[in-house]
């Protein structure tokens, strides 16, 4: 892999996402942290549309950003919501991955952009769940570069 897969998908600087919502529930996912402006469910949701309208840029799909986009949920997500967007989050790092193995100099801004921008949020995804007492312990034998990846 490459250092832009790297900072997309994690694993080197930051855990993977896949580990950071490791055992997330419903309940959880929904439960507000007092001070904290969002849930982890929306959270997730500004994640997953960001994170579709910045790769529709990078493959060409799209020639600017959508202006009307809202990137956070404007009502309360449904658990069937959530899984969904769990779902689109994958498919998105498995997107961000294939773009970034050899982009273009368009799709290598956009994805350096998004990798920055999604490296912040999946921070603050760590924080709360940590917040809350569910942070996942690190994967032990996981593939990183970094053995202090623990956030």
């Amino acid at each position: 892999m490459n250092v832009l897969q790297y900072a997309l998908v994690g694993g080197a600087a930051f855990r993977r996402p896949d580990d950071l919502l490791a055992g997330l529930t419903w309940a959880e996912a929904t439960r507000s942290v007092p001070g904290a402006p969002y849930t982890l469910a929306e959270l997730l949701f500004h994640l997953a549309v960001t994170s579709r309208a910045s790769l529709d840029l990078a493959s060409g799909r799209a020639q600017s950003w959508p202006g009307e986009l809202s990137v956070w949920p404007t009502e309360a997500l449904t658990e069937a919501q959530l899984a969904q967007i769990v779902t689109d989050l994958q498919v998105a790092l498995a997107e961000a991955q294939v773009l970034a193995q050899d982009p273009s100099g368009r799709a290598r801004d956009v994805l350096t952009d998004l990798a920055a921008h999604s490296a912040y949020h999946w921070g603050q995804v760590a924080l709360l769940r940590r917040l809350h007492g569910t942070l996942p312990p690190p994967v032990v034998g996981a593939s990183s570069t970094s053995s202090t990846n623990v956030c």
